[in-house]
Parts: C-alpha cells; sequence; structure tokens
C-alpha cells in the first residue's frame, strides 16, 4: 500500500519530465499570484505519501496546509463519498434539508468546547472555507452583540476575503488589493520568544493586555467591540501558542465588556494539537470561547467550514444573513461524519500526542546541536521549528529556511515555513504517519540542517 511507502527520489533531476510537463502548463494557464515552490505534481496519494506521475515518492509533512488530518485518500472517506455521490451530490440546505448536515451539526455541536448561556445546546453553520466560517462568525458576533467591530491579533491569519484579509496580519497577502474593511483593531499577540526589547518574561503577560487595553482607548471604546478573534495555536504566524494565562486574562475582559471571544481553529482543529479543538485546552481551564470555527481537516480534503455557537448567539442572526448554495454540500458532509469516526475508531487523538512528543523530543534535541534553531513550540502534533542567524539577536534566518525546504523536497520531504520572517518550518503531517515515515522523516530533516548549516555564513 502506498500509505506504508517510504520516500524516494528516482529522476535525475526535479520536476521529473511528465511533472515538468504539468508545471509548464500550469505556468501558461494559472495565475502566477496562486505561487508554488514546490516541484511536485501530485498524480495519486495516500496515507502521508504523496507519488508524481514519474513515480516519485515524498513524504507529506504539509498535509494540505493541515487539511489532511485523517491522510490522503482515507479508504472508508473514499467509501462514504462514492456512497453519498450515487444518492445524490447537492441540495441547497436552505431549499431542502438532508440529513448528513443535520447529523454532523448534531455531532460537532455536542462536541464543540463553547461556551453555553441559558439552554445548554450548541448549533452549527456550514460553509465552504476557513476564510467564510471566520467571515461569518464575526457577521454572527456583530448581530447578538449588536456592535460593529471586532480585535484580531498580530502574526494572525485568517483568510483572504475582503474581511478576513483585512483581519489577517501580514499585509503581503492584501498588497495592491485595498482599500481594506472598516472597525478591525490588532492588538499584540503573546509571542514570549520574541518579546520587546525592555520586557522582562515576568512582565510579559501585563505588557500584552495593556496593548488590548490600548486598542480600547486609540481606536474603540470596549463597548463598541463585538469580539475578539483568537488562534488557539498561531498558524500563519508561527506555530506559537496562545498561552492560557493570557487567554484566562482575555476571557476576563471579554465577559467584563460583553465582548465575545471567537476562536479560529481553522488549523488547529480536528485532533492536530492533542484534543479533538485546541480550545478544549481552554474549556479545561474555564475559560472556553463563546464561537468556534474550524475547516480544512473537518472532511479530508472536500471543501467544508462550520461556525459553532451557543443557540441564543446563533438565532440572534436575521434569517438571510447567514447561508450559501454550497455551505454544507451532501458529500463533503458525508466526508465529515467519516472523518469525525476515523478520529475515534484510530485513536488519532492519541496518535496526535504521541507524535507531538516524539517531533518536540527530536526538535528540543536538535536545538541544542545547532545554533541555527533559535526556538521550538507547539500543542500536540502542532509544532514549529523556529530559525534564526544568532541565537543571541534572534535575526531571523529567513533565506536558510528557504532553502531549507528545497534541499528537504528533492530528498523527499515536503516541508512549509511560517511565522513573520518566514523563518518558521511547520510540522503538519497527517497523523496517520507511521512511526518509520516519521524517522525517515526526521532523518531527511536534520541531515539538510548539518547540510545547510555548514554553509552558515551564506545566509549571515
Amino acid at each position: 500500500m502506498l500509505s506504508e511507502e517510504l520516500p524516494r527520489i528516482i529522476s535525475t533531476k526535479l520536476p521529473g519530465k511528465k511533472a515538468a510537463e504539468v508545471i509548464a502548463k500550469r505556468k501558461q494557464y494559472v495565475p502566477k499570484g496562486v505561487a508554488c515552490v514546490y516541484p511536485v505534481v501530485i498524480d495519486k496519494a495516500q496515507g502521508a505519501i504523496i507519488q508524481d506521475p514519474d513515480g516519485n515518492r515524498f513524504l507529506d509533512w504539509v498535509g494540505g496546509v493541515g487539511v489532511l488530518n485523517v491522510g490522503h485518500a482515507h479508504p472508508q472517506v473514499v467509501a462514504a463519498i462514492k456512497k453519498q455521490s450515487e444518492k445524490y451530490l447537492h441540495g441547497m440546505f436552505n431549499i431542502v434539508t438532508h440529513s448528513g448536515y443535520v447529523d454532523l451539526a448534531e455531532k460537532l455541536a455536542m462536541l464543540a468546547p463553547v461556551k453555553k448561556v441559558e439552554s445548554g445546546a450548541a448549533k452549527v453553520f456550514f460553509a465552504n472555507s476557513g476564510a467564510e466560517v471566520n467571515e461569518n462568525a464575526v457577521k454572527i458576533a456583530k448581530a447578538f452583540t449588536k456592535r460593529s467591530n471586532i480585535i484580531v491579533f498580530s502574526g494572525a491569519f485568517h483568510g483572504r476575503t475582503l474581511l478576513t484579509m483585512t483581519m489577517t496580519s501580514k499585509k503581503a497577502y492584501a498588497k495592491d488589493v485595498g482599500p481594506l474593511a472598516n472597525g478591525v483593531f490588532r492588538a499584540d499577540f503573546p509571542y514570549y520568544y520574541r518579546l520587546p526589547k525592555g520586557i522582562a518574561q515576568k512582565d510579559a503577560l501585563d505588557y500584552y493586555l495593556t496593548r488590548i487595553k490600548k486598542v480600547f482607548e486609540e481606536c474603540a471604546p470596549a463597548d463598541q467591540i463585538a469580539a475578539m478573534v483568537v488562534e488557539p495555536v498561531q498558524g500563519e504566524g508561527g506555530f506559537i501558542p496562545a498561552p492560557l494565562e493570557w487567554i484566562k486574562a482575555v476571557r476576563k475582559i471579554c465577559d467584563e465588556n460583553g465582548i465575545l471571544l471567537i476562536a479560529d481553529e481553522v488549523q488547529s482543529g480536528f485532533g492536530r494539537t492533542g484534543r479533538l479543538f485546541a480550545s478544549e485546552y481552554w474549556k479545561e481551564a474555564g475559560f472556553a470561547p463563546d464561537i468556534l470555527t474550524t475547516a480544512k481537516s473537518i472532511a479530508d480534503g472536500l471543501p467544508l467550514g462550520a461556525v459553532i455557537a451557543c443557540k441564543e448567539i446563533m438565532d440572534s442572526v436575521p434569517i438571510g444573513v447567514i447561508g450559501g448554495t454550497f455551505g454544507g454540500n451532501a458529500v463533503a458532509c458525508a466526508a465529515g461524519l467519516q472523518v469525525l469516526k476515523i478520529i475515534k475508531e484510530e485513536n488519532l487523538i492519541a496518535r496526535s500526542q504521541k507524535i507531538g512528543q516524539r517531533c518536540l523530543a527530536t526538535f528540543k534535541e536538535w536545538q541544542t546541536k545547532y545554533p541555527i534553531i533559535g526556538d521550538v513550540r507547539g500543542l500536540g502534533s502542532m509544532v514549529g521549528i523556529e530559525f534564526v542567524k544568532d541565537p543571541q539577536t534572534k535575526a531571523p534566518a529567513t533565506d536558510f529556511v528557504k532553502q531549507l525546504i528545497q534541499v528537504c523536497v528533492r530528498k523527499g520531504l515536503i516541508l512549509e515555513n511560517a511565522g513573520v520572517y518566514g523563518n518558521v518550518i511547520r510540522f503538519l503531517a497527517p497523523l496517520v504517519t507511521t512511526d518509520e515515515q516519521l524517522t525517515v522523516g526526521f532523518s531527511i530533516l536534520e541531515e539538510s540542517i548539518q547540510e545547510l548549516s555548514s554553509k552558515t555564513a551564506v545566509f549571515n
């Protein structure tokens, strides 16, 4: 089975002949704005292995950027898709009710760690993507609070629609397409590894809470803020877990001022962090979010996303304000129901914890050997390695990471960067990755770090 195989490069150079033809056609017909730096064409894939049309096999540590937690083409998901497609492909949920939408909504309503208000019940709305559910979560928060502004954070990524690219911190994603949306204000996310000069670790929490209060003073008063939107683990921002002490304080600020707390779990959901949702850690500590958004791994590659909140919040939205033609598509919902079964039956929550423990132990060991590794951090199997030119100055080793990705892919390991400076390698391997595949992946990555570290002067 392909899912049990190891990476293998047989072409004398990448891309191989057949893959090169596809990539050449891509350049001819697809806008260059849809960029890709990898010499990889996917011909078939299973588990954590991608095979290209030339027969090269790659170990996938990106997983569609967190989409494939149960692996490429999981046989049970494929079977569920086939079964549903033979009955019907689509029925717009505003027109006809289909049981897949209702059943998946029921399961997520019971599983999501959102704060309940009065009824003790949660409700679920489906859309097609992470950007769509984040945008709808903000609409729902505004409808419930009757307020027009939100607070987001430095390093955040929430999508590329008009509203969500405004919410997204990195403005390279909004180049030349302004003006952006109004009513979006930004505070500093607690990036403890890169505290501002002069701020001691013991004062970090107070500093970051002060930055939120500055928004109230300089942008909009607290009673005009509908919601704060937080990633439990920042994805594009560099795989930075939100400190629990900070979340606890943010929850208190929200409660004192009638502000909703939205957890953006588009990338961190469905087992990635050692819980079904990362905000389960928040709930266990006593401060659950009001609204949760999720997408990516919800349906193993089919377009689907969900907004989850208590009945009182969800039912505050006027008829017609939320909805969409394809949201909660029947085939995608069938895949989503199967994904939940697989996570439970294959014990992938525990597997995520085990993979994460192994990653953290391995990467932290490397940190003691290679000065170019400045920080290792994560939650569950959502782990990041931050590379720096110097451990004292912490100057980002951006070019090193760019070259590291290219060296690794030519050895059969697909990696992706992240972080404000693009100097973080993020680990998003499918949770079905085998122990042997992990071992080989670690070997390729460390060998490549050693190879490039010997040329460090090139990057300094």
